[in-house]
């Protein structure tokens, strides 16, 4: 069953322009949550894993869960990303009414757990006079003025999303993220987390640092700022599982927030399988260890650490993995949060919404070749996905953006969507890239499964991870590199410094530059 979008309303404002990066970011901030998610899943309310245990997505947990299954955290997520991708603006009354019947929803259909605030609230604004919205923000209001215990963490685990919807202005976003947190979790400091948490996203998207989540203090009122900054201080200074009772609004933000600031980053040594990406991955898995509220704390984390390393920094095998409802997969959440980045707007290719993007004109025609070390890897470009029947395959690995429909029609496949660009400067996470997605290739053929590597036009990006791939199997990366050429009819590799380079520094390597001393035909490269 599909979550309802409202309507694009009268205020919707033109889509901004994202530059690559910003877009790989706003592009890992639903994913973030759902893989932090889904990763804590199996370990929620039990015992705590040590240090020395690596959580999986092994579903199970209170659901059960299926392996990669997300939980209520991203469900209600992906009730307000259906509004919000649309470009609606969030603080009109229409998009809150649709949100609220979102929840309605959920709750009927498709909740696999809910936590007993937000149940509660739910339950009493089923009935009523008033707009769907009204009703339920008087419920909680309700709730709050007669519980002791009202600032439960049910809003601040789904309120990420709204951060992409304000980009371009702050204010609006305090705005929409109050009114929004109030529709079930209205004491002021589950308002106060979700201001705080989505100011370190919007940051994170727009500059790539964690700064916002200190710069938000200055979103607060100004009576309650050096509570919040004594709160973060606390978190900095004490592992994640030094609050065990997280259901709590403040100490689940203590939680994540510990996860990242003390989760060191990586240093960038390729030849060492040592990556600054990797920040995402062992600091959600810190979340995961501070225990209890265990996939509540890892969404909180994943949404902001998504947020600051990009969809390019989850590990391929988590965005495979992670499903959950209504029937959505890794590449629905990559839609739901660049439509709401770019106010529910396309790009000029469709995307990302298209079942197909365009394929350019420089794209040529369709070509197949066999990887010259491993023929059970076949090399091609976007057009030769129209002719699979030309090239038979169990898995296709794609290396641009193909669009919603599955890649080959009438085909049940496994699909890699890697996020990699062919332009200078463009990619923050490019050696860890590269790098897993040559292990995922091998991981396929270990599989015994005949594999298509694909980009648009097949020159760049394929021949660097085809080489790349050729290194796990032992070949030096000039040799690697020169084997590919020959069999390519065209070849711009050499136009991309930075990925051609890659390819070396993955293996210790000093890149080897043919326009410096030609060599074979490197001398007949296009410039």
């Amino acid at each position: 069953m599909k979550t309802s979008a409202a309507p694009s309303t009268p205020t919707q404002q033109t889509s901004p322009v994202l530059g690559i990066q910003a877009a790989d970011r706003a592009a890992g901030v639903l994913m973030g949550a759902a893989t932090g998610d889904a990763l804590g899943v199996p370990y929620e309310f039990a015992a705590r894993l040590t240090d020395d245990q690596r959580p999986a997505m092994i579903g199970g947990g209170l659901g059960p869960y299926k392996p990669g299954e997300y939980s209520d955290d991203t469900q209600m997520h992906v009730c307000i990303a259906s509004v919000a991708s649309t470009g609606a603006d969030l603080t009109s009354h229409s998009a809150l009414d649709q949100i609220a019947r979102n929840f309605h929803l959920w709750r009927e259909s498709g909740a696999t757990d809910i936590g007993g605030q937000t149940s509660a609230v739910l339950r009493a604004a089923k009935h009523g006079v008033g707009s769907p919205s009204e009703l339920m923000a008087a419920a909680a209001d309700a709730y709050t003025a007669r519980t002791r215990y009202s600032a439960g963490n049910g809003s601040l685990m789904r309120t990420g999303i709204v951060a992409l919807a304000y980009l371009d202005d702050s204010t609006d976003m305090v705005k929409a993220v109050t009114l929004i947190s109030s529709l079930t979790h209205s004491d002021p400091e589950c308002i106060e987390a979700c201001i705080l948490w989505c100011s370190g996203i919007r940051t994170a998207v727009l500059e790539g640092t964690f700064d916002g989540v200190r710069q938000g203090l200055q979103l607060l009122p100004a009576d309650r700022r050096d509570l919040w900054a004594g709160r973060l201080d606390e978190a900095e200074n004490n592992p994640p599982h030094h609050w065990p009772s997280n259901g709590y609004v403040v100490t689940a933000l203590q939680a994540a927030w510990s996860a990242i600031t003390r989760t060191p980053v990586p240093e960038l040594a390729p030849e060492h399988g040592s990556f600054p990406a990797q920040h995402f991955q062992l600091a959600t898995e810190a979340a995961v260890r501070a225990g209890n509220d265990t996939d509540t704390v890892a969404a909180i984390a994943g949404t902001l650490l998504g947020a600051r390393w990009g969809l390019s920094a989850i590990p391929l095998a988590w965005q495979q993995a992670v499903n959950g409802w209504p029937s959505l997969t890794g590449p629905d959440l990559v839609r739901l949060a660049v439509l709401t980045a770019r106010k529910g707007s396309d790009d000029a290719d469709g995307w990302p919404s298209a079942p197909r993007v365009n394929i350019p004109a420089y794209a040529g025609e369709a070509y197949v070749l066999p990887h010259p070390q491993d023929p059970g890897l076949l090399l091609g470009n976007l057009p030769l996905t129209e002719y699979q029947g030309e090239a038979p395959v169990d898995a296709v690995v794609s290396l641009c953006r193909v669009g919603q429909a599955p890649i080959l029609s009438g085909t049940e496949v496994e699909h890699v969507r890697v996020w990699l660009v062919d332009k200078e400067g463009a990619n923050a996470n490019l050696h860890y890239v590269l790098d897993q997605t040559a292990r995922e290739i091998l991981r396929l053929r270990q599989q015994g499964k005949r594999v298509l590597l694909h980009c648009v036009a097949g020159r760049s990006r394929t021949p660097a991870v085809a080489a790349a791939y050729s290194t796990l199997l032992g070949t030096h990366p000039q040799t690697a590199l020169a084997q590919i050429y020959k069999g390519l009819k065209h070849w711009t590799l050499l136009s991309h410094w930075q990925l051609h380079d890659a390819v070396y520094e993955l293996v210790g390597c000093n890149p080897y530059r043919p326009r410096q001393r030609p060599r074979f035909a490197w001398s007949r490269m296009p410039r």
